[in-house]
């Protein structure tokens, strides 16, 4: 694996102090509320809130386990197509018993793959090699699944971090 040196900036306050910032939810287009939040619940995920008002707003948050980002659903909570976003990455350290887990839940999981161009997928499924990576490196063996909506998900086997990340 080529290592990509990093000139990393931090996000800094008017004192020069590091500011924090994390990615704590994200917001999914979806048609049917009550069909996604039965699909992401049957997964396993922590159903974190259901809030409907009288003027037509419906927000609905689940957690994946382990994980500190949210998804959060809803009517009239996002004008994006429903199904649009893709690519959403879920991390495991065990590519296989997570399609298991999937699978036993009634989704459709791919097989596992990894790219023909090393460590991150390309688009689309052209480069997609059947198998998990033949070297079992972290970062390198992907699935895929979709949500009722057309909302794509890959999960990621990663089993040592990069230095520097938690």
């Amino acid at each position: 694996m080529n290592k990509v040196q990093s000139h990393e900036k931090t996000a800094t306050d008017a004192s020069g102090d590091a500011v924090e910032m994390k990615l704590e939810v994200v917001v999914l287009p979806v048609a049917d509320v009550d069909r996604a939040k039965r699909f992401y619940a049957n997964l396993g995920w922590r159903l974190d809130a259901d809030f409907a008002n009288a003027d037509d707003l419906r927000v609905v948050q689940l957690t994946p386990p382990g994980s500190p980002c949210s998804v959060i659903f809803g009517k009239n909570v996002t004008a994006a197509t429903p199904g649009s976003v893709h690519d959403l990455m879920l991390v495991v350290s065990d590519i296989e018993a997570a399609r298991t887990h999937l699978i036993a839940r009634g989704v459709e999981v791919s097989a596992v793959f990894h790219d023909a161009g090393g460590v991150f997928h390309h688009a689309g499924t052209a480069a997609r090699v059947p198998g998990p990576d033949p070297q079992r490196r972290s970062y390198c063996s992907w699935a895929s699944f979709s949500d009722p909506d057309g909302n794509g998900w890959l999960l990621q086997e990663v089993t040592t971090r990069l230095p520097g990340r938690v």
